[in-house]
């Protein structure tokens, strides 16, 4: 049988595909980290979905450290207007005027930390939700760098009012206490539906920490927070009219 041919075609492949494919346990491990970044860009389109209800990390996290949790999935429309005019007050007042990342509060953000100064989180919704969905929690810039293209491809493929649903079903609120309703119920013994405006101010101001910031155990530095957030919440009009209009 003629194999020159074939040796031919082999000496004509380029020497840096030849050391690839003469390692298959590297080309495993190249696709399944191709697989790895490509999968949560997948489950965004999935999560159009309303009767799809996602979880976070550090819910699955939980899960294997057999932890267990408290979320309870409820619709937008379940949950009080005046929480989401809180969160969005006290987390992203651009909410409904960006593409999923604050470019100028980025880039303020960016000219901060190469002063050494001490920065903000400069995280929007969008951003918060891709990290809570699909990446981890401690800081460092390839996070943020997997995150940015995470938040714009998330507010382009949602609707703002289905990242809002959620965002507000899969953040933190406390150990073990996730999305707005369990956390309701856990802080102030009412259904998300039913927070009222200081209650609502409480959670928002929460978020940021929530393992120490304790909404329903207020401190004083916490009360007062809640005080701006609330006043802001009062008058929000035109920024949550992509979710209420």
């Amino acid at each position: 049988m003629d194999i020159a041919p074939e040796r031919e075609d082999i000496a004509d492949m380029p020497a840096r595909r030849r050391w690839f494919e003469n390692r298959p346990v590297l080309k495993r491990i190249v696709l399944a980290l191709l697989a790895v970044l490509i999968l949560p860009y997948v489950l965004i389109f999935l999560y159009l979905l309303p009767f799809i209800h996602p979880v976070s990390t550090l819910m699955l996290r939980d899960l294997v450290l057999l932890r267990g949790y408290d979320r309870r999935w409820v619709s937008l429309d379940e949950i009080s207007p005046v929480l989401v005019q809180s969160v969005m007050m006290s987390e992203d007042g651009q909410y409904c005027f960006h593409g999923g990342v604050d470019w100028a509060e980025m880039r303020m953000l960016v000219e901060d930390t190469l002063k050494g100064q001490a920065t903000r989180g400069g995280s929007t919704i969008p951003m918060q939700t891709a990290k809570n969905l699909f990446l981890w929690n401690s800081r460092s810039f390839v996070r943020k760098a997997l995150e940015l293209p995470l938040a714009v491809t998330t507010d382009f493929v949602l609707s703002k009012r289905r990242l809002m649903e959620i965002y507000l079903n899969i953040a933190e609120w406390g150990p073990g206490v996730y999305g707005i309703e369990a956390a309701a119920h856990h802080h102030f013994k009412v259904p998300a539906s039913k927070l009222t405006r200081r209650q609502a101010s409480l959670l928002a101001v929460s978020l940021p920490n929530p393992i120490d910031r304790n909404a329903g155990k207020p401190g004083r530095g916490l009360r007062r927070l809640a005080g701006v957030i609330e006043r802001r919440a009062q008058g929000s009009g035109d920024y949550i009219k992509c979710i209420y209009e």
